[in-house]
């Protein structure tokens, strides 16, 4: 079980989610990875978990999103489009390496490092319960929520 964050294993199934800055105890957590804020998957994505935010309320969970953007970014970003969960700054990459969403990518024949899209959903004793990698936008925050009730 990982427990310190500075412990790089990709989290998975069965693993306890580390500490993060927002407190998660009690609480089914649903821990989201995108690439960038304000761009067009990551606004839509961040936009459907915002409008589903009262049904994850609802199956006892909460939603925290997770980019390498800085606080600054973050916070323009939850204001532009009136984001109503937390966002973490993870300037530094420790919860993308822990959850191992840093991944290696490609587009047009360049390879570059970024953020592969990755949603972790956790029972309300940290325990992660089911992962979903490299997904697409589409249904899928729908998806982490019927998965949400059922825990």
């Amino acid at each position: 079980m990982l427990t310190d964050i500075n412990t790089f294993i990709m989290l998975d199934v069965g693993d306890k989610i580390p500490e993060l800055q927002i407190d998660t105890k009690n609480k089914k957590t649903v821990i989201y990875f995108y690439p960038k804020d304000d761009t067009p998957g990551c606004t839509k994505e961040a936009c459907t978990f915002r409008d589903l935010k009262s049904d994850f309320a609802k199956a006892g969970a909460i939603i925290i999103g997770v980019s390498k953007d800085a606080e600054k970014s973050h916070s323009k970003f939850k204001e532009k489009y009136g984001l109503n969960f937390d966002l973490i700054a993870d300037e530094d990459g420790k919860l993308c390496e822990a959850f191992g969403v840093w991944q290696e990518k490609s587009f047009m024949g360049k390879k570059y490092m970024g953020i592969v899209r990755s949603t972790f959903l956790a029972d309300s004793d940290g325990i992660i319960k089911k992962v979903w990698r490299n997904l697409k936008v589409d249904g899928h925050m729908e998806e982490v929520l019927k998965e949400a009730e059922s825990l």
